[in-house]
Parts: C-alpha cells; structure tokens; sequence
C-alpha cells in the first residue's frame, strides 16, 4: 500500500500444488520402531518432548561396512511440564545435530508459572485493562488454557472471560483432545477425575472473524489469546491495535521473541510501533513470563545429549542466535571434552 519493496523479493520458495502433492506424501509412523528407508537408510523416531507429536530422529546410512548414526534432535522439550510427555533422547550416535534456542540461559521454576500468571492477571483486572497473550497455535495455547484453567477453579483469578482466538489453536486444541492417550500423567489423572485440563467455566473458542471483531465490545478485562506467538501476523495484531495504546492493558509475553520480530520490539518497550502500517503509541504494560517455553534450557539440552553412551565422533549446534549457539558449545565441550561445531551458513561438512 505505501509503495515500499522488499529487498529480499517475491518468488515463493514452492507452488500451492507442491505443497498439496508434498502433504500427500505425508504418512503416520510408530515411536522407537525402525522404519527402512532403502536397502542402506533406516530411521527411528523417539518423542523430543516439545510439542504434540514432536520427535527426534536417528538416521543410519550404510555405506559397504561402515555405518554411521545421525541423529537430529529437533526441538528439544522440558521435563516435567504438564500436557506433553517428557523427552525421551536416543543413547547411541556418531553424529549428534541439536537445537539451541535456550543454550545460553535456564528457565525460571515451574512452580513460578502460575503465581506469576496470577500476578499479571489481578493487576489488569483492578486497572480495567484486558490481558493480551500472544501464542503459538500448538502446545503453548494448550498450555495456557492448563494453567488458566487450575487457577479459575482454585479462584485465584476473578471470572473474567477467557477467549482462545484463533483458529489454528482451537483445531490443535481438538487435536489434544482426541488423542488423550498421549498426554502426560498429570493430564491423565485429571481425565481420570472426569475434568477437561482443557475447559473451565468462561472459556470461549473464537473461530470466525466476527466473533473475534465481538471482544473489543466487551466492557471491563478479558483474557485473549492468539496467535502469532512473536506478533507477526494473525489476530493478535488486531487486538495490539485496540489496547496498545491504553494504559489499563497488559501485554504478556510467554515465549522465546526472536530478533526482528515485532514481538521482540516490543519487549523493548518502544515508545511507539508499527502495526497494519500505521504508528502507535505503547502505552500499555508490557510482561514476560519466563518458563512456558516448549524450548528446553540450557541445563535440559546438555541432560538430553549428556545421556549417549558414547563419545560422538561431531556435535553440531544450530537453531539459536549465535551467542547461544557458542556458549553452549562451548559447555558441552567443557563438560565433556567432544568436538562441537557451529556450523555457518551453507557451509558443508563432509562425514568420516
């Protein structure tokens, strides 16, 4: 609309049909089985812990009589965290490529998730403001509405209505739903007792574009949550634009920002931002929830790979900002001595 161009241009990486042929493609396998690829590749899948039906994978290649392990951790998850069933890492490889989003820094304790939570919550109630938590669609919006939910029925917070606004999380939610059997133990018990960890009194699902327009009409604080988790697009946008600039409101953020984006500015506490092309002035309040990442820390990325039985013959780091990357190469190297390497861009690594 403003005429500006980007400088990194328009062509699509794949067509709309690639994308329907690729899906196509697409097929379930069983956890911890060996899937025979070819006469030489197999795979193995074991859960990484991070969101619903998240893995990591172990890939082996035979070439003559050698053969090598290659596994790929994807994102790691954390223990002990309610819904999704801890990590379980693989205990042999020659070759290890792991995230490291958090390898820098630990999370607060869990125990601190909710009080926190509670916190923020009073506060914009007795202000008069609504509460605005940008999520991603699977696994943290879940999370949320676990953690909401234990609070409505312990009356730690007032009845305020609690809206899941967005229709990519509501679907996964349905997800959660039908498949109750792979949820953790918590979950479990609260199943067991006949509760919904995924339901309680004031929660409204928001799917059409009118019932999300409807929020902004409700007088006195609400609860919203939706997507995109790093302010990028989606609804979260159009309720940014409506309480941004009011000082009753509150802005909770409950998940990694990444560099650039515009919840990452935010965090910033600019005093005004670009939103939907126009400028705003930031006056609402702005919180950071530590603890909710699906990202494992520091600490739970050197347990995960600290459980191999062997030395591995190369540790790759990727996926995390540079400092992080480094710094925990730089531990694991420390702690135990294996060659670790962050590896640059496209830069190529040929395999023993």
């Amino acid at each position: 609309r403003e005429g500006r161009k980007s400088k990194f241009g328009y062509d699509p990486l794949y067509t709309q049909e690639q994308a329907e042929l690729a899906a196509q493609k697409l097929k379930a396998v069983p956890l911890d089985e060996t899937i025979t690829l070819n006469e030489n590749v197999t795979a193995r899948f074991r859960c990484a812990g991070h969101i619903l039906g998240s893995t990591s994978i172990a890939i082996t290649a035979r070439e003559g009589e050698i053969e090598r392990t290659i596994v790929f951790s994807g994102d790691i998850g954390q223990w002990d965290k309610p819904l999704i069933n801890d990590p379980t890492p693989f205990t042999q490889a020659d070759y290890v490529v792991m995230e490291s989003t958090y390898g820098d820094r630990n999370h607060r304790d869990h125990a601190e998730i909710e009080p926190r939570l509670a916190e923020v919550i009073n506060a914009a109630h007795e202000a008069g403001g609504n509460v605005l938590i940008p999520a991603f669609a699977i696994e943290r919006s879940q999370e949320l509405l676990y953690h909401l939910g234990r609070l409505w029925r312990q009356k730690l917070i007032p009845p305020v209505p609690v809206f899941l606004d967005s229709p990519m999380a509501i679907r996964a939610t349905e997800v959660f739903r039908k498949y109750e059997e792979t949820l953790d133990e918590e979950s479990q018990a609260l199943l067991d007792r006949g509760r919904d960890p995924l339901d309680f009194p004031g929660l409204h699902f928001t799917s059409s574009v009118d019932q999300s327009r409807a929020i902004n009409a409700i007088r006195g604080t609400a609860i919203i949550v939706a997507g995109s988790g790093m302010c990028t697009g989606g609804r979260i946008k159009h309720h940014m634009v409506t309480n941004v600039t009011r000082e009753q409101s509150t802005m909770l953020f409950v998940g990694y920002q990444a560099v650039g984006t515009l919840g990452r500015i935010m965090l910033d506490r600019p005093e005004e931002v670009r939103i939907h092309g126009r400028k705003w002035s930031v006056r609402c309040r702005i919180e950071q929830l530590h603890g909710m990442s699906a990202h494992g820390d520091h600490d739970d990325l050197l347990n995960w790979v600290g459980v191999l039985e062997n030395e591995p013959r190369g540790v790759f780091i990727t996926h995390g900002e540079e400092h992080a990357a480094k710094r925990f190469a730089n531990d694991l190297h420390k702690q135990r001595g294996w060659k670790t390497v962050v590896p640059e861009y496209q830069q190529r690594i040929e395999l023993d």
